[in-house]
């Protein structure tokens, strides 16, 4: 039996995707206003349009969830991803399953987890010493500039912790979370099992075909950024 996949995506990402790359057999893209008309740009304020994101996406979910409930196509599971941890919140208050695919090596979500259970003074007591160094449980010594740059007190993007820290309450919600992560046991078997709260299956690498299978050479980035 097929597998229906509907991605949700803000307008403006919609528009330059469209423009790029042909959808997959089996994949719909839905857009959904996220409260700038003309596009986010670098001169808006980064925490007002995450929390305008966050706030039109979880209409947007709830919509899509209820309107393909109602043609009948009900949807399965959910998956979602880096900073949208409010897709999981929505999912969860409608008693859908979901599941979390983490898009960066599995040590960087364990030093978060960390982070945000213990650690942080410690991690933030680093600051830019290149010669100084921290040992996380189940992680080899970190030195600073190995730890995510969000960490930083001096980091300008003060909305990224936040987000993190709200990921990991949707984790407390469930029982066994399990974390589709970008890697694969030979390269970070010790970070997949160093937290014990959380079950984190490798199923990387995720990178572009022209440097993977080279079926299609000339996909060679996903078209997208941070922001």
């Amino acid at each position: 039996m097929g597998v229906k996949v509907t991605l949700l995506t803000a307008f403006s990402a919609l528009i330059r995707m469209s423009k790029t790359t042909p959808n997959p057999q089996g994949l719909t893209m839905v857009g959904f206003f996220d409260g700038y008309d003309n596009g986010w740009t670098d001169k808006d304020d980064v925490e007002h349009f995450m929390s305008e994101l966050k706030r039109y996406g979880s209409e947007a979910v709830r919509a899509l969830i209820a309107s393909s409930f109602d043609r009948g196509e009900p949807f399965s599971r959910v998956v979602y991803t880096t900073l949208l941890p409010w897709i999981g919140k929505v999912v969860h208050d409608l008693q859908i399953p979901s599941t979390f695919l983490w898009i960066q090596p599995a040590t960087i979500l364990d030093v978060y987890y960390y982070f945000h259970n213990g650690y942080a003074d410690s991690i933030r007591s680093l600051g830019n010493d290149p010669s100084s160094s921290i040992e996380l449980p189940g992680l080899p010594p970190l030195a600073s500039r190995d730890l995510p740059s969000f960490l930083v007190a001096a980091n300008m993007y003060n909305f990224a912790v936040p987000l993190f820290k709200e990921h990991l309450e949707v984790f407390n919600e469930e029982t066994n979370p399990k974390v589709l992560v970008n890697t694969f046991d030979a390269l970070e078997d010790g970070p997949l099992r160093a937290v014990k709260r959380l079950n984190l299956v490798g199923v990387g690498p995720l990178i572009p075909s022209a440097f993977l299978d080279g079926k299609d050479p000339s996909d060679t980035s996903f078209g997208g950024d941070l922001l």
